[in-house]
């Protein structure tokens, strides 16, 4: 099969994929990503070269419960007390564990970030290997399903905008860099990456966020002003931090000695090669939220 038309299907099925399980119900978009989740540990455990069926246990067992306590909290106390005909009080306070999370995901963000820029750093150790299964594999997986819900409901408004925001930043950094881009971003990392095309992703993410937010988002005009606001500010992230994902994952690889994380998408790679952005970026952006609803 020709490799552009193969490209086009897989990448077809994974849109079609994604949208239908968000747009369906809450329950279909965490079930999805559940499994992105566990495919997800599968490939970086092969990167990384350690064993995966514990961590991807752990791993999944970590986002189920999280978004059980999270979004089902009364009805999974109902379900385990008449199941185990105890009488627990399993009510926590769900801001805290957020903060808890988040501060994890944070830390660990930090040293995938001195990972990617020491270039002296060539090898990981043991314990870093878990420490980044959890604070930039399996936590930022939480966090997307956060977000979905914004500040109040589930919103999957929110997550597509978001989808959108990242596809349209790796879209015009791939053509503008491709056009115009002279000078490297960062070569020994990603050799086709240039700064005229990292520039030029983030702006037509910011036009993009614009646009959703005029059109999509909030189209009644007394919330156009702050809607903009908001959504160009989550452009803006997008471009800087999705890059910055993209390159650490990009260095994993080039650790590794392999051009994809995995094959379950033909002509694209693996799961992570599709989410290394939006995996680095959702914990930031559900940070953004928190720092909005806390002004507010």
């Amino acid at each position: 099969m020709n490799e552009t038309l193969k490209r086009s299907l897989s990448g077809a099925v994974y849109i079609t994929l994604l949208l239908a399980s968000i747009l369906y119900s809450t329950e279909s978009f965490f079930i999805l990503f559940g499994i992105f989740l566990i495919i997800a540990i599968y490939e970086f455990c092969s990167l990384v070269q350690i064993k995966a069926a514990l961590p991807i246990f752990f791993g999944f067992l970590l986002y189920a419960a999280v978004n059980l306590i999270s979004h089902y909290n009364t009805k999974t106390t109902e379900f385990i007390n008449r199941v185990f005909q105890t009488q627990l009080d399993l009510s926590i306070n769900i801001q805290q564990l957020d903060l808890i999370l988040l501060a994890v995901t944070l830390v660990i963000s930090v040293k995938c970030i001195l990972f990617l820029f020491y270039d002296s750093v060539q090898k990981v150790s043991t314990s870093s290997k878990y420490l980044y299964l959890l604070g930039y594999i399996t936590l930022p997986f939480i966090f997307i399903t956060k977000i979905s819900f914004g500040i109040n409901d589930y919103n999957p408004k929110i997550i597509i905008g978001l989808f959108i925001l990242i596809w349209t930043n790796d879209t015009f950094a791939y053509i503008i860099g491709k056009s115009m881009g002279k000078h490297k971003l960062f070569e020994k990392i990603s050799p086709k990456k240039t700064i005229e095309g990292f520039l030029g992703g983030i702006v037509f993410a910011v036009f993009a966020g614009y646009l959703i937010s005029k059109l999509y988002i909030e189209p009644k005009p007394e919330f156009s002003q702050k809607s903009i606001l908001i959504w160009t500010s989550i452009a803006l992230i997008v471009g800087i931090m999705g890059t910055i994902g993209d390159l650490i994952e990009s260095k994993f690889k080039r650790i590794a000695e392999v051009k994809d994380s995995g094959s379950i998408m033909p002509g694209h790679g693996g799961i992570l090669d599709r989410l290394d952005s939006v995996i680095f970026v959702a914990p930031i952006i559900f940070l953004f939220y928190q720092i909005l609803n806390y002004v507010s």
